[in-house]
């Protein structure tokens, strides 16, 4: 089986090494990039799934971050994201813990309701190490398995450091331009032809060109289903900047006027963007808020984007996969642009084709595929829906979509009976969804009777206990900075500092 990547970036390289691990012998692994093309690159900050993508392929942690100036993450801050001035984090791992067979939403409920009950930011230990600069990738404590985190890196450098992986286990780097394609009698890609007249023969491709699709799109025409109506931003602008101030073991996103910015600090630099819809909002507009809030000093020119949020009507077409940016576009606002990938690619090995490829599989493939996409949709959309910055058109506007029918119904039953029920195999938790909802405003009317059984003095015991847990859990915790100095190395904190 020759297996054929189209494109190179974090993508094409994701794709490469993990293929080069685990495929059999007798699969060959080929992927054409240009020099002379450039990567998107603004998906620096992850969630924690990109631990298990690294560990499979046996990467030795503090060498990766090393490598990609990383460092580590914890959540993500939301500021005015329900009304200005205001602020919630979204945190990996759990909130509270559970109490017999009952979750601790519906305690937090019943205590809120009593007056008993304090933010939910005190029930999660990755909050309260986040909010204080704190991190340990071994940290535990009473009822907590672990403090779960993921990592900010140089999307650039993470692929040049798998690209070294991978050439290492045997990958062919072929340098050139896509220029043509040849299609077998049986209509399936046969093919592909480089700038400079090469004819690079395949038995699979993977599509990995970015927004143009070259082979899932513009050859094999899939179509590709617009979600503008529900998630409207189609412009960013990005710039890196000189590091400075607090080195925040989370990622920031800040509501604006028309859309919101990022701020993702590595070891080297402050990675930020402005996500704006252009309905609403000038580029020139956007960039001078953009320019106005970095933290130091600008390391290069802001560089423009356009985007349609959707996805690729099928994913896998004939021998085709599109992974990355050729299978679909979700604003990088829960960072799940590189889990994308990963999980692309995790699903392909799970079904890698032999020398037929069978009809079955590649409808199953799509069918989560498409699951997976609409799941962290209905999530975004949650942000923008569930805000109370009345006045400004654009969030006005929102507050009036007509939802869909998944989201729709997430929401009734939580605010009918603080109920969050995701699917089994959904990326996003009850947790995430718990914290996303309270801190967009949403409010459960009743809870689990079974809340009910304690008596006000035990359940305030008992949410005590629980706050002071997350506290001892990040007390003997260092300083971000210092663990990670002590990870690397005190030169790369140094360059940071």
């Amino acid at each position: 089986m020759r297996i054929v990547i189209v494109g190179g970036g974090t993508a094409g390289w994701m794709s490469a090494a993990a293929l080069a691990r685990f495929a059999p012998p007798g699969y060959s692994i080929t992927l054409i990039e240009s020099e002379t093309i450039g990567t998107v690159g603004v998906g620096e900050a992850t969630i924690p799934p990109i631990r298990r993508f690294n560990d499979a392929l046996e990467i030795d942690e503090a060498e990766f971050l090393r490598a990609t100036k990383g460092s580590f993450k914890l959540a993500i801050q939301f500021d005015g994201w329900h009304r200005p001035g205001e602020s919630y984090f979204h945190n990996f791992g759990e909130v509270g813990q559970q109490l017999g067979l009952l979750p601790f939403r519906h305690y937090w409920a019943r205590g809120r309701a009593l007056g008993l009950a304090k933010p939910m930011a005190h029930y999660s230990a990755n909050e309260v190490a986040a909010r204080t600069g704190r991190m340990s990738t071994t940290a535990k404590g009473p009822g907590i398995p672990e403090v779960p985190y993921a990592y900010h890196f140089d999307a650039g450098l993470y692929a040049a450091f798998l690209r070294k992986y991978g050439e290492a286990r045997g990958v062919v780097r072929v340098e050139g331009l896509l220029k043509g394609v040849t299609r077998g009698a049986d209509g399936d890609i046969a093919a592909v032809v480089t700038d400079d007249g090469r004819s690079i023969a395949g038995d699979f491709f993977v599509d990995c060109s970015g927004f143009r699709g070259l082979l899932i799109e513009q050859e094999l025409q899939t179509g590709y289903e617009d979600w503008s109506r529900w998630l409207p931003c189609d412009r960013a602008v990005a710039v890196p900047c000189a590091p400075s101030g607090n080195f925040t073991p989370y990622t920031r996103s800040t509501a604006h006027r028309a859309g919101w910015q990022w701020r993702i600090p590595l070891q080297h630099r402050i990675g930020n963007g402005h996500v704006f819809c252009s309905e609403f909002m000038s580029e020139d507009e956007a960039t001078a808020i953009l320019m106005g809030n970095l933290d130091g000093e600008p390391l290069a020119e802001p560089r423009a984007l356009q985007f349609v949020t959707g996805r690729r009507k099928q994913f896998w077409v004939r021998n085709v996969l599109a992974v990355g940016l050729s299978s679909g576009f979700m604003e990088p606002l829960e960072s799940t642009s590189i889990h994308l990938i990963q999980s692309a690619v995790t699903r392909l090995l799970t079904v890698l084709p032999g020398q037929k490829i069978e009809p079955k599989v590649v409808e199953g493939f799509n069918r989560r595929a498409i699951e997976e996409f609409e799941g962290i949709r209905d999530f975004l959309v949650l942000h923008y829906w569930a805000n109370a910055r009345v006045g400004e058109p654009f969030w006005d506007r929102l507050r009036s979509l007509e939802l869909p029918e998944t989201l729709s119904a997430r929401i009734e039953e939580f605010e009918a009976a603080c109920l969050v029920q995701p699917r089994l195999d959904e990326l996003f938790t009850e947790s995430s969804w718990l914290q996303v909802m309270v801190g967009q405003g949403l409010e459960p009317r009743s809870w689990n009777p079974i809340a009910n059984r304690y008596s006000e003095g035990e359940l305030a015991g008992f949410l005590g206990a629980v706050e002071k847990a997350a506290i001892e859990t990040v007390r003997p915790m260092p300083l971000h900075m210092d663990f990670l100095a002590a990870l690397c190395g005190q030169d790369q904190a140094e360059q940071a500092a």
